[in-house]
Parts: structure tokens; sequence; C-alpha cells
């Protein structure tokens, strides 16, 4: 004779409030195994000064010194925040500042 178990849930509450953690504690535990942790990667604490050249664009160095995950034209805003410059003022023989990323 075989045996049938039926699940009754006596509380929806506390039954949804388990099966959410259960899914946070466990996409949790993926993440750190698989290491998906990508903002660690894109931080940055040092910068480099590169002068600019003839034909250098701020687009050029963006795509030379900015990771290739960040789109070039986020890069170019970026570098025109940190050096307060505008994307045409850029003058050979003058010095910016790129972030270094980790």
């Amino acid at each position: 004779m075989k045996k049938h178990y039926h699940l009754k849930v006596v509380n929806r509450f506390r039954f949804t409030v388990f099966v959410v953690a259960t899914i946070i504690t466990i996409s949790t535990m993926v993440n750190f195994m698989l290491d998906l942790d990508t903002a660690a990667s894109l931080s940055y604490n040092e910068y480099a000064q590169v002068e600019i050249q003839s034909g250098d664009t701020l687009w050029s160095i963006a795509e030379k010194y900015m990771p290739k995950s960040l789109d070039t034209r986020e890069a170019v805003y970026k570098l025109c925040q940190l050096n307060n410059i505008d994307a045409n003022t850029l003058y050979v023989g003058s010095i910016i500042q790129v972030p270094i990323y980790h």
C-alpha cells in the first residue's frame, strides 16, 4: 500500500517569508561562489596623468585607458567631469587625470 503525504500550509505569511528568505540566501551563495560581484572590478583609487598628444581625443583616450566593460560615451563623460573640461577643449601638451581601474 502506498502512502500519500499532503502538505498543508498553516500560515501563508510565514511560508512566504520562508520561501523569499531561502531564495535570497541561495542566490547570494551562488553569487559568492561564482564570484559575480562585478562592482569591485570597476573601483579606482589611483589616477594616471596623461599628456595630450597631437591627434588625441577624449574618445581615443577613453578607449585606451578605461575598462572595456564601460561604455565609451560614459567614459568620456567621466573624464570630462573629473578634469572639469569639455570634449572640444583638449589641447596638445595639456595633462589630464585618468582613473586607474582595478
